[in-house]
């Protein structure tokens, strides 16, 4: 079983930047692809990018060029730094993590961190 528990979410003007950060519980957190994804008000959640256990990253089009996520396996954190953030970017941002060789579902996720982006 893995623990998520997101933080570094809050309000910030167009243009400016946020770290959010995904703090792990679990011996095996280093196995795990772990991904970030969103929810806005009214829509359905979306992806915004994921790290493997090897390092491979892979970043929604919206979010290309803005966002970095890296990983701590010492620490057993995930980190999404959020660049050039625009209004569109609002939603609540949830972690997630999904063991190796599963290429379904994300199998664990946290309560999630409001990121607010105002114009």
């Amino acid at each position: 079983q893995l623990q998520l528990v997101e933080s570094g979410g809050g309000l910030v003007q167009t243009g400016g930047s946020l770290r959010l950060s995904c703090a792990a519980s679990g011996r095996t957190f280093s196995s795990y692809t772990m991904a970030w994804f969103r929810q806005a008000p009214g829509k359905e959640r979306e992806f915004v990018a994921f790290i493997t256990w090897s390092g491979i990253r892979y970043y929604a089009e919206s979010v290309k060029g803005r966002f970095t996520i890296s990983r701590d396996n010492a620490k057993s954190t995930v980190d999404l730094q959020t660049n050039s953030l625009k209004p569109e970017d609002t939603a609540v941002y949830y972690c997630a993590a999904r063991s190796r060789g599963n290429t379904g579902n994300y199998e664990h996720w946290g309560q999630g961190t409001q990121v607010s982006v105002s114009s």
